[in-house]
């Protein structure tokens, strides 16, 4: 049997698919661990799971002033902030910590999220074997196309991270901490990241890892669901501070429709709504997947794979980072509209929700890509590709 170690970022999305893919390795009788910030990680493993703090707490200024400061910021500067404030910094403080990880758990695989590549540092410093676990996919359609400065500025900014670390110039220039040489996970399929790309041999399309989450379920008013269309409206529990505008745009574009919405927000910030309006500060998402007919986001990419899961259509309305990468997946495979975050109109969600909901072709493009998650295999498949790299 083998010993799994998952480095993971303090971020909720980055860190469920992994618990996943370790009941799978645990089933099968391996040892897993998780390194990480305790006080964000520790709340979503399961009970029982080993966690190796990388350090005694959180460096405040990482999350707590993180959304403040990037408000209001898009596009490349968006991207910029994004990696030298918050990425750049959390690998230069998680190094310490997962070398010492690495010590007491003795792994004979690291599993690295692309977010946290002070995992990947380690790994190749120490010689191990390691997966590179990639939550989101938008590194995987040259999201850097219109843009090869900054393509060449986020190599450079490894470079230095590397060199900073001690790492030779010769050294850092060899490979590329976001990208394994052993083995890469994706969690989507070939399909939505788009077919006729061709990918080394070791990248490996497993589909989404979210199976088996927990959802408290007694909070939300289910009679209140009727027998009309409904829709799910959220920006992710990151961005609901940024939506005040797109919230009020979707409430009196899709108010006094013959349709419910379920509005995922800070009810304050959104104030009183028409009856087919129910405002919700958190839902069980996943359930109600299961009872709506489509889905209204930031293009978030757990958001969107849980959607097109269950074959359903998307409005999609990216903000920053990777969402419009993302969003562009989805509008491509035909599986949603677009429409543009900081200039919403009520009339531009009115349209777009009427034109996914009434046009056929948009939910069979879904129930496609629902089709190409379910053969790629899931996290039973990224625990096969992770005990072949282990032997």
């Amino acid at each position: 049997m083998s010993r799994f170690l998952f480095v993971v970022p303090p971020l909720t999305g980055h860190t469920n698919p992994t618990v996943t893919v370790a009941r799978e390795l645990a089933a099968a009788g391996h040892e897993v661990a998780w390194t990480a910030y305790r006080e964000v990680v520790e709340k979503l493993l399961p009970p029982g799971a080993r966690l190796i703090p990388v350090g005694p707490s959180l460096p405040s200024d990482l999350v707590g002033q993180i959304s403040e400061r990037s408000r209001g910021l898009r596009g490349p500067s968006a991207f910029k902030f994004l990696w030298e404030e918050f990425l750049h910094p959390l690998a230069s403080s998680m190094v310490q910590g997962v070398e010492a990880a690495v010590d007491e758990f003795r792994p004979d695989v690291l599993v690295v999220d692309q977010q946290a590549f002070a995992g990947a540092l380690v790994a190749r410093r120490r010689g191990l074997r390691w997966a590179t676990s990639a939550t989101t996919s938008a590194e995987f359609t040259n999201p850097y196309e219109g843009l090869p400065r900054l393509g060449e500025w986020v190599v450079e900014s490894l470079r230095a991270f590397q060199r900073e670390q001690g790492v030779s110039e010769e050294e850092a220039a060899r490979g590329d901490l976001r990208f394994s040489d052993h083995l890469v996970l994706v969690f989507s399929s070939r399909e939505l990241v788009g077919a006729e790309r061709e990918f080394p041999a070791h990248y490996r399309f497993v589909g989404p890892s979210f199976a088996g989450r927990v959802e408290d379920l007694d909070g939300f008013p289910w009679p209140w669901l009727a027998e009309v269309p409904r829709v799910l409206v959220s920006l992710g529990t990151v961005n609901a501070e940024a939506g005040d505008r797109f919230f009020r745009a979707v409430v009196e574009g899709l108010g006094g429709r013959d349709l419910q919405v379920i509005l995922v927000a800070p009810p304050e910030r959104v104030g009183p709504v028409p009856d087919n309006i129910l405002v919700r500060g958190h839902v069980p998402q996943l359930a109600l997947l299961e009872r709506v007919d489509a889905v209204v986001s930031h293009g978030g990419h757990n958001t969107v794979c849980e959607t097109l899961a269950r074959g359903l259509p998307l409005v999609v309305a990216p903000i920053r980072d990777d969402q419009p990468v993302v969003a562009q997946q989805v509008v491509a495979a035909g599986a949603g509209v677009r429409v543009k975050f900081g200039r919403i109109r009520a009339r531009d969600i009115a349209e777009a929700v009427g034109e996914v909901l009434t046009k056929p072709a948009y939910r069979a493009a879904a129930q496609r890509i629902r089709a190409s998650f379910a053969a790629a295999g899931g996290p039973a498949a990224a625990a096969r590709a992770l005990e072949e790299l282990a032997c």
